[in-house]
């Protein structure tokens, strides 16, 4: 049996869980049965409430999704049905017709479809399928609301007379609107209604001479409403059938009530099935919002969290665009207590809500913001002792209140229990309260209970680290500039860095120096070890979280290289193919080219065939024996591949005559390129050659250029200055 209190809920802000699922229901009556979300009782309701759950929030990936199931509330029309002699209105009726047709949509649906949503198929498959509140309410009442003609013969008969007499109310004011109106005794407006009555119109000079009743007159007295006296026997008689109509509409509906009625437990169970499904579907809208899933449910005391998120602190985050760190925790046979400990603002009390809010709201059918490699069991009772729980009105100080509470936690406490303490032992003197603490741990420990708690005590460090079972932890802190990292790391202790955190925060070194001296030497060597250890950890993390990164991205290159590799090679081996295919269609075309000219010689014709049946029966030799869709296969590929080499190909021959024309465009902008003028004693050399000389003679256009050894005369276009002769100071 399942037993988590409501103190424990609150403590873990279980109830705004419960608020934000409501806001996502669609029914009132759903809203208000979210807030009253509650763990499951027992562990096969949890299994079931579950699945239900994620059933539904599979429906999304589904080809049908599921039907609306959206209705009106009927907790009037059921009060007044469990009164005898009621009748229920027209409306309500068709209040009845939706929620019973909403109901069998469902049942329909998931009967259907009861292999996908087999415990929402059992969860609807309570209820039973009937038509006959539909059909008894469909031959009274119409779409609209309203009841039909032909509800009972009476009714139709009344209310054929009934237009039959108003058709000759209208057809009696019209002739007397068109008598009285031909006099001039009419107003511009002619007719009104008074009283729900058609009335002329009629100009008060004029009223005496108008045979009928006057029913009123205008403001200024000036117009008077007359009801002719040709219509006053028929509204009479109009009147006394719409009294005997509204008598057989009550007569109808009382009838309609009384079959209604012994239905009542069964409309009551339509609206808690169809609440019941608002609630879950709400269940998995928050699923959703949250990235919430199912993990893996053990029956051994097991919980391991991966990438584990406060949804609370999620949304928040969300709504603020910050992020939101995760955590990995775990608890199991082997490693029953966990002893978290660092300075504060690091993010203790986050992890411990997180795990045991996590843990009822797996347990009350909600799917939680994890990795999907977690795993997590079911406890009897969650004990939680968070916050400042000051009773002003049991006159119990903080310390007086926990003590209570721990009391309260000795006697629960068992291998079925998960309790989560927030700053364990504080409140007293930390020697004394810290020595109580530790007791009660141990007691904690020796009943195999499951738990997490947060401290500053050094014993309840040292106890986590001698017993087997238990294992200490601490929220992770930048070695330098002591900002929290958000990470909790298991197994070791952590500092509270006491004074380091007051050193940062602005303490004068002097003070903080004298309250080292009021310490014990001992316990500041012992928790100056800690934090050292603690950096060094942090140190050797970041340079393992370096090395993942390195091997994660120098792993996602081998891969990258490895699949670029497989795809050159294939690409390699199909333009093999495509290569050997046309040097055969080449060796071929030789082939019948030769025997072309042969023939051409000889005219042998029977040599020809014999020769060309020769090279085909070679041919036929050399291929496979492949069907039509082989063959079809090895066609497509053959041209896919074919246009793909000829794509590569087109883009290298546009490439080479871009190429080519930059080529032509610059030897055209060189050639226009006006040249340095050469004068005699100016080093110079031919156009394309390396060799430099000095210009000696220039004479009639031609150029006789000194290269030592010889001497050569060429043409003055021909030359490009190398250096020009430096001028003698």
């Amino acid at each position: 049996m399942i037993k988590i209190t409501d103190k424990s809920l609150s403590d873990l802000e279980f109830p705004i869980v419960c608020e934000q699922i409501s806001e996502l229901c669609i029914t009132d009556l759903g809203k208000a049965k979210a807030l009253e979300i509650k763990p499951y009782k027992t562990y096969k309701k949890t299994y079931f409430g579950l699945h239900q759950t994620n059933e539904y929030v599979s429906s999304k990936l589904q080809e049908s999704p599921i039907p609306n199931h959206g209705f009106d509330h009927l907790n009037n029309e059921l009060k007044l049905l469990n009164i005898e002699n009621t009748v229920l209105e027209v409306g309500a009726f068709r209040k009845i017709i939706n929620i019973s047709e909403t109901v069998n949509t469902q049942i329909r649906f998931f009967r259907k479809f009861k292999e996908i949503y087999p415990n929402l198929y059992e969860t609807i498959d309570e209820v039973p399928y009937t038509t006959t509140l539909i059909d008894a309410i469909e031959k009274v009442v119409n779409k609209f609301g309203e009841i039909k003609d032909d509800a009972s013969p009476l009714l139709q008969g009344l209310r054929r007379r009934i237009n039959s007499i108003k058709g000759q109310i209208n057809s009696s004011f019209s002739n007397a609107l068109t008598t009285y109106g031909s006099y001039g005794y009419l107003d511009d407006i002619r007719e009104s209604v008074v009283e729900n009555v058609r009335v002329l119109a009629v100009k008060a000079m004029y009223r005496r001479k108008v045979k009928g009743g006057i029913l009123g007159s205008s403001k200024t007295g000036s117009i008077a409403y007359i009801q002719p006296e040709s219509t006053f026997q028929y509204t009479r008689e109009l009147g006394n059938l719409q009294y005997d109509e509204k008598e057989e509409v009550t007569r109808i509906l009382k009838e309609l009530t009384e079959i209604i009625r012994p239905f009542r437990d069964l409309l009551i169970q339509y609206q808690e099935i169809l609440t019941t499904i608002d609630v879950i579907a709400a269940k998995a809208k928050y699923a959703d919002k949250i990235n919430g899933l199912l993990p893996t449910i053990t029956t051994d005391k097991e919980l391991q969290l991966k990438d584990a998120y406060h949804p609370l602190l999620l949304i928040n985050n969300s709504k603020k665009r910050a992020k939101t760190y995760p955590q990995d925790i775990s608890l199991d046979t082997g490693n029953r207590i966990v002893v978290i400990s660092g300075p504060n603002a690091g993010g203790k009390s986050i992890t411990l809500k997180t795990v045991g809010l996590l843990q009822v709201m797996l347990q009350s059918g909600i799917l939680i913001p994890v990795h999907e490699y977690s795993r997590m069991c079911f406890f009897d009772k969650v004990l939680t002792d968070i916050g400042d729980n000051q009773s002003i009105e049991n006159h119990l100080s903080t310390y007086s209140y926990r003590l209570k509470n721990m009391n309260y936690f000795l006697r629960k406490c068992d291998e079925n229990t998960l309790f989560l303490i927030d700053e364990f032992g504080t409140g007293s003197d930390p020697e004394l309260g810290g020595a109580l603490a530790e007791t009660f741990l141990e007691v904690f420990y020796e009943k195999e209970s499951f738990g997490i708690l947060t401290t500053h005590y050094a014993n309840l460090k040292k106890l986590a680290n001698e017993l087997p079972n238990m294992s200490n932890a601490n929220m992770m802190f930048d070695s330098r500039s002591l900002n929290p990292l958000f990470k909790l790391r298991v197994g070791e202790a952590g500092s509270s860095f006491t004074f380091e955190v007051a050193q940062k925060n602005g303490i004068p070194y002097s003070l903080i120096n004298r309250s080292k001296k009021k310490v014990e030497r001992g316990k500041i060597r012992f928790d100056r070890s800690i934090a050292k250890l603690q950096q060094e950890r942090s140190k050797l993390q970041k340079t393992t979280d370096s090395l993942k990164q390195q091997e994660q991205k120098t792993t996602k290159e081998k891969s990258k290289l490895e699949e670029t590799n497989s795809r050159i090679q294939r690409k390699l081996e199909d333009y093999q193919e495509l290569y050997d295919s046309n040097q055969r269609m080449i060796y071929l075309g030789q082939k019948f080219n030769d025997l072309s000219e042969k023939f051409f010689t000889n005219k042998n014709k029977k040599e020809l065939i014999g020769e060309f049946l020769k090279l085909v029966a070679i041919e036929n030799s050399k291929r496979k024996q492949q069907n039509a869709k082989q063959r079809k296969a090895e066609k497509a590929k053959e041209r896919k591949v074919k246009e793909e080499a000829e794509k590569k190909v087109e883009v290298i021959r546009k490439k080479k005559e871009e190429e080519k024309k930059k080529e032509e465009l610059e030897a055209k902008k060189e050639a226009n390129k006006p040249k340095a003028k050469v004068k005699l004693g100016d080093r110079v050399r031919l156009e394309g050659s390396r060799s430099v000389g000095t210009l000696d003679v220039i004479e009639k256009g031609k150029a006789t250029v000194n290269y030592g050894m010889f001497t050569t005369q060429v043409a003055i276009e021909q030359l490009e200055l190398v250096q020009a002769m430096k001028k003698k100071k």
